[in-house]
């Protein structure tokens, strides 16, 4: 069973962004999938890997498209992901040093926190694209 259930109300109505959020959801149960059946530390850490590439590269994408349109709350917004890469980065440490549970606290907190960024600060930075044009 999914950690994350994508649906309706976490669209933001931006096909491109909710292409790369439907695809940050199914890394997070990827991860969360391995935690379950109990795969090997590298596994795992792969997993968390490509998770955190995958953000980051879904947040310059964002991030170019807030300069682009001229977002005004393009600092904040940036602000959020950066302290966001910055935490996942420290989970990934305490991971790499052998902190096998800290998987589960790095799990809960970005899920917990994709699912607020989400809900709160990507559907305000879409419905400003969609008013200047952006489907």
């Amino acid at each position: 069973m999914p950690l994350l259930i994508w649906g309706a109300m976490f669209e933001v109505g931006v096909k491109d962004i909710d292409a790369q959020h439907k695809r940050l959801f199914d890394m997070a149960n990827q991860l969360a999938d391995a935690v379950r059946v109990g795969k090997g530390h590298e596994v795992i850490g792969e997993v968390l890997t490509d998770l955190v590439r995958y953000t980051q590269t879904h947040f310059s994408f964002e991030e170019q498209l807030m300069s682009q349109y001229g977002y005004p709350a393009a600092a904040e917004h940036r602000q959020k992901h950066q302290d966001l890469v910055q935490q996942v980065g420290e989970f990934k440490r305490r991971f790499q040093a052998g902190d096998a549970p800290v998987v589960d606290e790095a799990l809960r907190f970005f899920t917990e926190w994709l699912s607020s960024h989400i809900m709160n600060i990507d559907k305000a930075f879409a419905r400003d694209l969609k008013s200047k044009g952006v489907q």
